[in-house]
């Protein structure tokens, strides 16, 4: 009859047998939906660990506040370090690119020093040209006056003039230094090179009246 139990059907079941009714019957649809997903294993392993969080004598709820805000600090110091890079303690900007009609990387320190290695070396020209170039570079660092490839020494005298009134006549008086050695291969002296790195030296702590136009 079909209301009946089967006759083999044991109903006290051997240890490895019980075992096994238990995992079939888990693995009914019923029991698998109600397991703990990923997500949720996940989500309770977090909520635990700022249960957990004791600052000082704060312990547990109150504590969470705390911990959430030090997590978004730290997320956003990450965060700022891979769109910006490591922080520059040099606010100088990086300036590279022509310099009167030569490309050159080099920024203002480095060219300032190849000037003054000319200068005891007693080559004046080259000391007068690079010292100029240095000058140059270093209002571009400074973010007051940039050279494109067509700028010419003089037009940047013009209008590094502008930017510095006091030295205006001076800057003027460099660049026909420069153009005469650079152009024309005239030989320079050593009181055209001081002109030169002098005006360079007043300028460096200098304040512009007036961002000037690029050259």
């Amino acid at each position: 009859m079909s209301g009946m139990i089967a006759a083999d059907v044991p109903v006290d079941p051997t240890a490895p047998l019980a075992s096994q009714w238990l995992i079939a019957e888990l693995a009914q649809p019923i029991y698998q939906a109600a397991k703990p997903t990923l997500f949720d294993r996940i989500a309770k392993a977090v909520s635990d660990w700022f249960a957990s969080l004791q600052l000082g004598d704060v312990k547990g709820p109150p504590a969470l506040g705390i911990g959430v805000v030090i997590v978004l600090v730290v997320a956003a110091v990450i965060v700022a370090f891979l769109i910006f890079g490591l922080p520059r303690f040099n606010r100088r900007s990086t300036v590279g690119g022509s310099l009167f009609g030569e490309e050159d990387s080099r920024d203002s320190a480095a060219i300032r020093a190849a000037a003054e290695a000319a200068a005891r070396a007693g080559d004046y020209s080259l000391a007068v040209i690079e010292m100029f170039r240095a000058l140059a570079r270093g209002l571009a660092e400074r973010t007051i006056l940039w050279t494109s490839p067509g700028t010419t020494a003089r037009l940047f005298a013009q209008h590094a003039g502008a930017a510095f009134p006091d030295l205006a006549d001076r800057l003027v008086a460099c660049a026909v230094d420069f153009d005469e050695v650079r152009y024309l291969g005239r030989s320079a002296s050593s009181e055209q090179f001081e002109r030169v790195s002098g005006v360079e030296r007043e300028l460096r702590p200098a304040r512009a009246v007036l961002e000037a136009p690029a050259g």
